[in-house]
């Protein structure tokens, strides 16, 4: 076995992994807020790397000012998917939440499409996907230049939610919400105010996984599917927490970039598209609460 072309496939595939960790934050932080699995992270992911792209080809901006402009209409969709489609549900089963977010995922995958419509869109951002020069000379591992930056990105930004969770004023209220609703309303906790700015953060997240992966992938409609790897990610990670999220963001794609390249030529090729989830299943088996997640013990 060459253990430099090994080397090669683990670091790009826990690069890949640490974007696929920034999608799954967007999960759980609304998770732990409101206790909502939003299946609509996919579609948001899709309608903000959509909507970048024509403000940049059909309006002409330049990018740094779409960025912005493409960031007030994330927030504006999250703040408006808190108060009109969650908030009139407070209370209800979780079930039922769990359906409108489904029902919201095919609002916005239409609204995208009748507003910008349904041509897959390349994007550029300026960073090549090349092998990295010096690296491939030092190490004779090639490592593409892309990846390294977009997970580099992915990085800081997970880095700087965790810390923001951890340690802010507003984080420790999220915190104390996704704890004990009823209990963080009796401290003069806001409620409505702090499921909205969850919101508003996942929106940015879409924002942001949206353009690396459209950068990667090209901007089409497949990009709603790759909220769906985060599924195993948080299955391994567990759903309540942000470390779990890179944890398993890290495992499923290294494992998966592994079995691509090591066993996908025994199965015909196309394991990356399920192997993640045999993973996950395999993983649920053993710890069902996932590695970080919280026990739940029910007395009888």
């Amino acid at each position: 076995m060459n253990v430099g072309f090994l080397f090669e496939v683990l670091i790009g595939g826990l690069l890949a992994g640490v974007m696929y960790a920034l999608v799954a934050i967007g999960f759980v932080l609304i998770y732990k807020a409101s206790g909502v699995f939003n299946f609509a992270q996919g579609a948001m992911v899709f309608f903000a790397a959509l909507t970048f792209v024509q403000l940049v080809k059909m309006f002409g901006l330049p990018m740094w000012l779409a960025f912005p402009a493409t960031l007030l209409v994330m927030v504006a969709v999250g703040v408006a998917t808190e108060r009109f489609v969650l908030r009139p549900l407070v209370n209800q089963p979780p079930i039922t939440l769990f359906m409108a977010t489904i029902g919201l995922t095919f609002v916005l995958e239409g609204l995208a499409q009748l507003v910008w419509g349904s041509q897959p869109h390349g994007l550029e951002l300026g960073i090549e996907d090349v092998p990295m020069e010096w690296l491939s000379q030092a190490a004779g591992i090639n490592v593409s230049q892309f990846d390294l930056a977009a997970a580099a990105i992915a990085g800081v930004l997970v880095a700087v939610l965790a810390v923001f969770f951890q340690y802010t004023r507003i984080g420790r209220a999220l915190r104390a919400v996704a704890d004990d609703h009823q209990a963080a309303l009796s401290v003069g906790i806001p409620l409505k105010h702090i499921w909205a700015i969850v919101w508003a953060v996942a929106g940015f997240i879409a924002l942001v996984a949206g353009l690396l992966w459209g950068a990667r992938n090209g901007v089409g409609f497949s990009l709603t599917f790759i909220a769906l790897k985060a599924l195993p990610v948080l299955l391994i990670g567990g759903f309540e927490s942000v470390l779990g999220a890179i944890v398993g963001g890290l495992i499923i794609g290294a494992s998966e970039k592994l079995a691509e390249v090591y066993i996908g030529p025994y199965f015909g090729g196309g394991i990356e598209l399920w192997f993640a989830y045999v993973v996950a299943l395999l993983f649920l088996l053993v710890r069902p609460e996932g590695l970080f997640g919280e026990k739940h013990i029910d007395r009888v």
